[in-house]
């Protein structure tokens, strides 16, 4: 029988407060802590940090506190990743960055997601895996919603919602966002 983390990744429905999904997320926020208040001016300390909180990411990883996850584990990155402050990651599914990726103060990647009904939601969610590729730049407060995927080379403008994918080397703006024009 698959554990409440498998059922999690799989995007099937799970129980959020399941023992180990708990402790897991209880150990991203000692992390947190650590990193948004003890070692909050990055140096080798946050960098520590950052290497236990999200272990799946390439070089130069640089995040600027205050930053917020559900597990950090589930977060890949490629080289070159950079967030602003108040960035949000909700890595209930896997959350994959690749190389050269800006994002703007107060981004939001939100994998998890809620059933619409109201009995089932009061003691199961579900996720859905972000995919964003090599080269693009989210402006600030940009969120992303579950299962979405954002092609290499996009820029998303400043509050955007993106719902749906993105194509590579596109400019998507507005809520929720639309592709206005190609970056080629």
């Amino acid at each position: 029988m698959p554990t409440e983390e498998e059922k999690m990744l799989a995007g099937e429905l799970y129980a959020a407060f399941d023992p180990a999904l708990v402790a897991a997320r209880t150990r991203a926020k000692r992390l947190l802590h650590r990193l948004n208040v003890t070692d909050y001016v990055v140096g080798d300390a946050a960098r520590a940090t950052l290497a236990e909180l999200v272990p799946h990411a390439g070089e130069n990883l640089w995040i600027e506190p205050p930053f917020h996850c559900d597990y950090g584990h589930h977060i890949h990155c490629g080289s070159n990743v950079y967030f602003n402050v108040n960035c949000v990651v909700l890595d209930c599914a896997r959350v994959t960055i690749g190389s050269n990726v800006l994002f703007g103060p107060g981004v939001q990647l939100y994998a998890a997601t809620h059933p619409l009904d109201a009995v089932v939601r009061r003691t199961l969610e579900f996720a859905r895996p972000i995919t964003i590729g090599d080269d693009c730049w989210l402006g600030g407060g940009a969120i992303v919603c579950p299962g979405v995927t954002i092609g290499e080379g996009c820029v998303i403008g400043a509050g955007a919602v993106v719902t749906k994918d993105v194509p590579a080397y596109s400019l998507a703006v507005g809520n929720p966002a639309r592709v206005v024009r190609s970056l080629l």
